[in-house]
């Protein structure tokens, strides 16, 4: 999952956000140096990479794309995964997408002096160009993947992979609908088991 996937899986449990939102950018046991609800939000932040590598339906989908992708094959299914997660919100989640993204916007301006140098420098982008309500459309990630390889090298031209979802598009959201369940549950079990501990 992608952004949008972690924010939702966190739930409402808003001590978990904020270690969830920039897990990507602390590595190994630094997360020890941070505020226990900060940590527990990263070992969410991880739990979900672990599990969602790990899935059947995310590694069918990864499958569709190695021959053109490679090793990108991973962080292109996360997208279009927040792209079904986004286009179908109002079959997940109560609050309207623009109003959710707006309230994460707001609650991450207010902690933006928390978050890591790399999180600092990112989230401005991220809020002023609504990258969640961007995941509802195919040109909205298209464009999100041109700036993505405009930062890690244009090898495998990543916008191109959007004409591979369109393609296949019922197959890849075949298998985000089986792992989306999967992981709801799985999540929510994680995160009791996370806020019990000491």
């Amino acid at each position: 999952m992608n952004f949008l996937g972690h924010i939702y899986l966190t739930g409402n449990d808003r001590e978990l956000l904020l270690g969830n939102f920039m897990a990507d950018s602390i590595k190994g046991n630094n997360y020890l140096e941070y505020p226990q609800s900060i940590q527990k939000g990263i070992l969410l932040h991880r739990f979900i990479d672990s599990y969602t590598d790990d899935h059947p339906s995310f590694r069918d989908s990864t499958s569709k794309l190695h021959a053109d992708f490679g090793h990108y094959s991973g962080v292109l299914v996360d997208i279009f995964y927040d792209h079904f997660l986004a286009k179908n919100w109002n079959d997940f989640h109560s609050t309207p997408l623009e109003v959710f993204a707006q309230e994460f916007y707001t609650y991450m301006d207010n902690r933006y002096d928390k978050m890591t140098s790399a999180m600092k420098y990112m989230f401005p982008y991220m809020r002023d160009n609504n990258w969640f309500m961007r995941y509802t459309t195919l040109q909205g990630i298209e464009k999100t993947l041109t700036e993505m390889g405009g930062r890690i090298g244009r090898e495998f031209e990543l916008e191109k992979s959007v004409q591979n979802l369109e393609n296949e598009y019922e197959s890849f959201q075949k298998d985000f609908d089986i792992f989306i369940t999967d992981i709801i549950i799985a999540t929510k079990n994680k995160r009791k088991e996370l806020l019990q501990a000491e």
